[in-house]
């Protein structure tokens, strides 16, 4: 493919680096262009390389990964963060997931779920498994705005089910056959009303209130 999706793996084990690498080695469309072992080296490399993906483990030495999220987009807002860990870490996904990471995919899995995952987030969509999002459900708590008390209108609920899939503004925008500005105006409302900071945190909300499934495949 003449144009591979550039992606930055990030853990302080170099187990899982090289395996992840080795993982992703035939993967069509894929390149695996660099590695960091620490938060501050995943800050600088990401700057340096500017891949259109990160993979993520949260747990780092130097900067912990949710500071090394905020500092990635702080530089390059368009650079797509994909949280990869093991074990039971809701609330530590939550805050990376409110830092702006587009998903989580825990470290056990496929294959083919890595590769899917990463595809998605490189199209600027969420990819957040609804087992995990029914954990974090408990974590989130709304915060008071000032347009939280309006209802959602008929249209932004449309957008909140779309959004709730994992969609990306444009493919919303194609969808109901309106202008992406239009969008974004429309998920620019819907967090505010709903009091939350990012569109998975909204994701989230709709899952609660059984708009749509947040799907992870």
């Amino acid at each position: 493919m003449s144009n591979p999706i550039r992606l930055l793996v990030v853990d302080d084990h170099l187990v899982v680096r090289k395996g992840v690498a080795a993982l992703l080695a035939d993967a069509p469309g894929i390149a695996v262009v660099g590695e960091a072992a620490d938060g501050r080296q995943a800050v600088a490399e990401a700057r340096r390389l500017r891949p259109r993906v990160i993979l993520m483990e949260l747990r780092l030495p130097q900067l912990d990964g949710v500071a090394a999220i905020r500092a990635i987009l702080a530089e390059d807002p368009d650079a797509a963060i994909l949280v990869m860990t093991g074990g039971d870490v809701e609330a530590h996904a939550l805050a990376a997931l409110e830092a702006g990471a587009l998903g989580h995919l825990a470290k056990t899995s496929a294959g083919e779920e890595f590769v899917a995952a990463i595809r998605r987030v490189a199209r600027g969509e969420a990819w957040l498994s609804p087992g995990l999002a029914r954990k974090l459900l408990s974590h989130l708590k709304p915060r008071p705005t000032a347009e939280a008390a309006s209802p959602l209108t008929r249209r932004e609920c449309e957008v909140l089910r779309r959004l709730a899939r994992g969609w990306s503004n444009r493919r919303i925008a194609g969808d109901l056959g309106v202008a992406d500005c239009t969008v974004r105006t429309h998920v620019s409302r819907i967090l505010g009303k709903l009091g939350v900071s990012n569109r998975l945190e909204a994701a989230l909300y709709a899952l609660r209130a059984n708009l749509a499934p947040l799907e992870g495949s």
